[in-house]
């Protein structure tokens, strides 16, 4: 796809900073500044991933295409997770959970409906796949409500610590399960059953691009073999550096993690989606901004919880903060009034970004209890 190859070879500019970033960390650089060299380096590492991943799915069909999209579409921040995870910061990991979310449907559906709608007074999209997937979207959010409500109701009954614990620890790995069964079946869904409601002329069921040229399986494999490992490398610069940088600037690692890392991991996908806006092909840019944030609620979340039990000091739940939970349901519901008529302005995108900035700004004040 032409827009796709523009957007992926501007971001090229960027890798400069992965070469920068390893002189950095050799001359033990202040880890501030190796957490914004790393950060930046990461974005055109994602958006190649992205790419090798979308011609590797040329060759293999839509269906496992579609679940190869679906494994690679938030590698970047998989990998920053597991880092994360081997380093016992789940608090930044379940807050780039939420960022994720709340970033695909506030931040990059809004930008992507101002810069569509500043240029055609009125876009339409597929209200009928937009609605399913805000619908899916809203009640896999379920997923990660439920936990800390469960959390908070144990907390306010006088049950014992240590229950407490064990307790929430179960029904975040039972939800884990639900959410990851639930995935697999809107996978047959949307690529076998029904696979036809999700039809576009420019993109398969999954959002993945149409090469005229793709490339061959090999050249495809060796790129996404070495995109993933200097995404890998960048990532674990990326989480050493989250301490000195969060006490540098005086922000929690809740912060970062719902801003910080979310955009950072998602900076390329969100970038196509906003392309995809400018050149009236809403339907590609809705898909990206809800499918992706409904991948992170059923896929990412439960496989993060799942490799706690291998990867970290210990489980990590699903136990989100009342502010992470507020936002989650807030996005999700908006999101899904905005795609009930299938067609989209410039000041719905405002209104959007709004709520986004205004849920920026309570995370950043929002105290390191």
């Amino acid at each position: 796809m032409k827009i796709g190859n523009y957007e992926i070879h501007f971001l090229y500019i960027l890798l400069i900073f992965v070469p920068i970033t390893f002189i950095m960390q050799s001359l033990h650089f202040e880890g501030t500044w190796i957490f914004i060299a790393s950060g930046i380096a990461i974005i055109p590492l994602a958006g190649i991933l992205g790419e090798a991943t979308e011609h590797l799915a040329e060759h293999v069909g839509p269906g496992v295409g579609g679940l190869l999209n679906a494994t690679f579409g938030n590698a970047a921040e998989l990998i920053i997770a597991i880092f994360a995870l081997q380093a016992g910061l789940y608090e930044v990991v379940k807050a780039s959970i939420t960022g994720s979310i709340i970033g695909n449907l506030l931040l990059v559906l809004g930008a992507s409906m101002i810069a569509g709608g500043l240029k055609y007074k009125t876009q339409s999209f597929n209200a009928m796949a937009a609605g399913m997937n805000s619908t899916l979207l809203l009640l896999s959010t379920a997923g990660l409500v439920v936990p800390a409500l469960f959390y908070y109701l144990l907390t306010t009954h006088d049950v014992p610590a240590d229950q407490v614990t064990a307790l929430d620890l179960d029904v975040s790995l039972d939800v884990s399960i639900v959410l990851f069964v639930t995935y697999i079946l809107s996978l047959i869904f949307s690529l076998q059953t029904h696979k036809h409601l999700y039809d576009t002329t420019d993109y398969d069921t999954e959002g993945g691009a149409e090469f005229e040229d793709p490339w061959s399986i090999k050249k495809s494999s060796i790129i996404l073999a070495v995109a993933t490992i200097f995404v890998a490398l960048m990532s674990e610069m990326l989480v050493h550096s989250i301490a000195e940088a969060t006490e540098s600037w005086g922000m929690t690692e809740v912060f970062v993690g719902v801003i910080v890392v979310a955009i950072v991991g998602n900076a390329a996908e969100h970038s196509a989606a906003i392309l995809m806006a400018m050149k009236n092909k809403m339907d590609i840019a809705v898909t990206i901004a809800i499918g992706s944030s409904s991948q992170v609620a059923l896929l990412l979340a439960p496989v993060l919880v799942f490799l706690s039990y291998f990867v970290g000091p210990a489980p990590m739940d699903l136990v989100f903060s009342p502010l992470e939970v507020l936002a989650i349901i807030l996005s999700a519901i908006l999101v899904n009034f905005v795609a009930l008529d299938g067609k989209s302005h410039w000041m719905e995108g405002v209104q959007l970004l709004a709520v986004y900035f205004i849920l920026g700004i309570a995370f950043f004040f929002l105290p390191p209890w």
